[in-house]
């Protein structure tokens, strides 16, 4: 047996790390090795209690290279961002550390408290929303939020930060609900 640890680098509440990574990995691994168990999960909060990233502990039967190569190529394909890691123990007390990740991420911290009220009386961040999934359409996809004390952050990941950026700019200087908002990039 070797002991499995992913950390994901990843902003994503649990609900959606289960669905999205968690879950189908679990599948996934248990179709290529003969015992797979999930030993845990979490996620990493900063001290504004936002989202920083996930890990899932697992302990599989298998070498550790082939769990590795299994468990990396399965989280890529999934979609795991870049500067994720796998840090796999062996039953001699080895570990063995290898980054990875594909995609790339952006935060958008929309500013919830330093706008006009009227701003926020006469706008729906919803459509706001829409309109940011629209335009980003199959270059990125937005996997979570989080809504601190004084922003709201939409976490988008895709094939590039750069394009990511590039398009939302647009949308949020076009909207109320836009101004003094900032885009970070998070993960690549």
């Amino acid at each position: 047996m070797v002991d499995v640890l992913v950390t994901l680098n990843a902003r994503v509440m649990p609900l959606v790390r289960g669905d999205r990574f968690e879950d189908p990995l679990d599948e996934i691994l248990r179709g290529k090795f003969r015992e797979v168990e999930l030993t845990g999960s979490g996620t990493l909060l900063s001290e504004k209690h936002e989202p920083a990233s996930c890990d899932i502990s697992l302990t599989v039967k298998g070498n550790p290279e082939e769990v590795t190569a299994a468990i990396v190529a399965a989280l890529e394909r999934l979609g795991a961002p870049k500067g994720s890691t796998i840090r796999v123990t062996s039953a001699d007390g080895q570990d063995q550390v290898t980054k990875f990740g594909v995609t790339e991420g952006i935060a958008i911290y929309l500013n919830g408290t330093d706008l006009p009220d009227e701003v926020y009386r006469t706008n729906d961040v919803n459509e706001l929303i829409a309109r940011l999934d629209q335009r980003l359409g199959d270059a990125g996809e937005r996997l979570s939020h989080w809504s601190g004390p004084s922003e709201v952050a939409l976490y988008y990941y895709g094939p590039s930060a750069a394009t990511m950026r590039d398009l939302v700019t647009g949308v949020l200087a076009d909207h109320p609900l836009g101004q003094l908002s900032r885009v970070v990039q998070i993960a690549g």
